[in-house]
């Protein structure tokens, strides 16, 4: 199966709401990213509407014609929004799939995985909650690489498992972006192949996300099984100067070697 790229569009919305204004329009980046080749719109709508709000969320819903990924908290309002957007539209509209994400207010971006082993019967309500909207939707859990947590997402009903690639993207960055001289950054590689392999032994789909860029993505795209990666900050921030279609292209090109 070909590796799919989600794009978080995420910090349009931020630059955006340094003015309060309207532009730069997270809609209008939605549709230049599907031009580059992206197969998935991810948008987190956080708690306290930092960056995508509400009224992106449902143009984005209504107008998006490649997959919509809704990384959300596992909070009764979120919940309720999910499906509200799914059912509201007969199931005919996204988003298609729901992340469930830790999520804190003091936090700059998130902070490792979802601990859903210590949650799993209220995330298993959750999860249960979303898949039966009108139409479906699929839902995946941002987990750290443990077995732990992935044998508890397979518990909880999840049909994905997203791998925080943080710690790898840490690693390759103290390793000056050479594989051959870190023990540390082939420990995290393996850490996350060995959660890949574990996750598609349990019948979900291996996805993968989060501090990835242009220089350190191979080492993740390359991994077996892996079905999807999450890029969001690395393509805005070259959006900047090439344009977010070609920035989404050239994050194709890196995935490819």
């Amino acid at each position: 199966m070909a590796l799919s790229l989600g794009v978080n569009i995420d910090h349009v919305a931020t630059v955006r709401q340094a003015r309060r204004g309207e532009e730069p329009d997270p809609v209008a980046a939605m549709f230049e990213a599907g031009l580059g080749g992206a197969e998935i719109i991810t948008v987190h709508l956080r708690e306290d509407r930092r960056h995508i709000n509400d009224r992106d969320v449902e143009r984005i819903a209504r107008d998006c014609v490649v997959r919509l990924n809704l990384e959300m908290g596992a909070t009764e309002e979120m919940v309720k929004i999910a499906i509200g957007l799914r059912n509201g539209s007969g199931g005919k509209r996204g988003p298609q799939m729901v992340t469930l994400v830790p999520e804190g207010r003091a936090e700059v971006t998130t902070e490792g995985g979802l601990d859903v082993a210590k949650d799993v019967g209220r995330l298993k309500d959750v999860v249960a909650r979303l898949k039966s909207a009108t139409g479906g939707m699929a839902v995946s859990a941002f987990i750290d690489a443990a077995a732990q947590q992935v044998e508890a997402s397979k518990a909880a009903g999840f049909d994905a498992c997203e791998i925080h690639t943080g710690p790898y993207a840490a690693a390759f960055a103290a390793a000056g972006g050479d594989e051959r001289i870190s023990k540390e950054l082939t420990g995290e590689i393996g850490k996350i192949a060995d959660a890949g392999q574990r996750i598609r032994g349990l019948g979900m789909r291996f996805n993968a996300g989060h501090a990835l860029n242009y220089v350190n993505v191979r080492g993740i795209a390359g991994l077996p099984g892996i079905e999807e990666l999450h890029i969001g900050h690395s393509i805005v921030s070259r959006a900047v100067f090439v344009g977010m279609r070609e920035a989404v292209r050239e994050m194709r090109r890196a995935m490819n070697g």
